[in-house]
């Protein structure tokens, strides 16, 4: 089987075409890249990324550059190069989990989309992914190949593609397994979880009544952790009870009266024990505080 060619410009470079040619690689493990504007050899590859002034899926061309661009999502950010691949491709991309490929579209995708449109409105300030990417260039003091550089980039933009993809698999698998703690609840202000599973999102989803999350930890010691008013912040819905803050060991243990208490967070979020039972007691405590 011939390998196919893909088109991307040449010169500088920007997140949307490393982006995407780190996905391609993901479908097409080996194919040969030419980086170029040569209107000749465009037309004549499988795939044309960026540069062209076209997109046609099905033609495999994927520029976004022409007169009224290529298209906008619902939420108004307009598709660059990238986005129009990860239309095409990112549900294979994502082996066929649609909740995926959404994920890395809103988290991801969309963000370097939008940058390299100019549609600021909504996109966080400092140092960004398409900056990061952009530092792959090289300066005017370097005597540097453009085209080296773009590898580089690319083989970092593969990594961090696959490691979006790790996290919002992740994530997504964790819904199911908070929402089943949270139905089995024996109290519904403390949710106990087998093992430790992301469960921020899902709990403020699903339940206003949760107070307290207890987990084994990476140790095999338990651990209880207050639930935040909402997402991101440091207030809790219950603290746990002022008089363990900053304690440990000894004097944990004689102001609890538990005899494994390991440790109690100063800012009151976080405690330990060395058994399930004893730390289920120190959130029965923390209850009735």
């Amino acid at each position: 089987m011939t390998d196919k060619i893909i088109v991307t410009h040449n010169g500088n470079f920007h997140a949307d075409d490393v982006f995407s040619i780190a996905a391609l690689k993901c479908i097409f493990p080996n194919f040969k890249l030419i980086r170029t504007r040569d209107l000749d050899i465009i037309s004549k590859a499988d795939l044309v990324i960026d540069v062209g002034g076209e997109y046609d899926a099905d033609s495999g061309r994927f520029d976004h550059h022409q007169r009224g661009g290529a298209g906008t999502r619902d939420n108004g950010i307009p598709y660059s190069s990238f986005g129009l691949i990860w239309q095409t491709y990112g549900l294979e991309i994502c082996q066929g989990n649609q909740e995926v490929a959404n994920s890395l579209d809103t988290d991801l995708v969309s963000t370097i989309d939008a940058i390299d449109c100019g549609h600021v409105e909504g996109v966080a300030k400092g140092i960004s992914l398409s900056h990061t990417i952009s530092m792959f260039n090289p300066t005017w003091q370097e005597d540097s190949h453009f085209d080296s550089c773009f590898d580089e980039a690319v083989d970092f933009a593969s990594r961090v593609l696959t490691r979006f993809i790790a996290s919002a698999s992740g994530g997504i698998n964790a819904k199911a397994i908070v929402a089943k703690a949270i139905e089995n609840a024996a109290d519904p202000r403390v949710i106990v979880l087998e093992k430790y599973t992301p469960w921020k999102r899902t709990v403020h989803a699903l339940s206003t009544e949760a107070l307290y999350m207890v987990y084994p930890s990476s140790s095999g010691q338990w651990r209880i952790q207050t639930v935040p008013v909402e997402p991101g912040s440091f207030e809790d819905r219950k603290p746990l009870p002022a008089p363990w803050a900053g304690l440990s060991d000894d004097a944990l243990k004689e102001a609890t009266g538990i005899e494994d208490a390991m440790f109690c967070h100063n800012g009151l979020f976080i405690a330990g024990a060395e058994s399930f039972a004893s730390t289920m007691k120190m959130a029965t405590m923390a209850l009735q505080d």
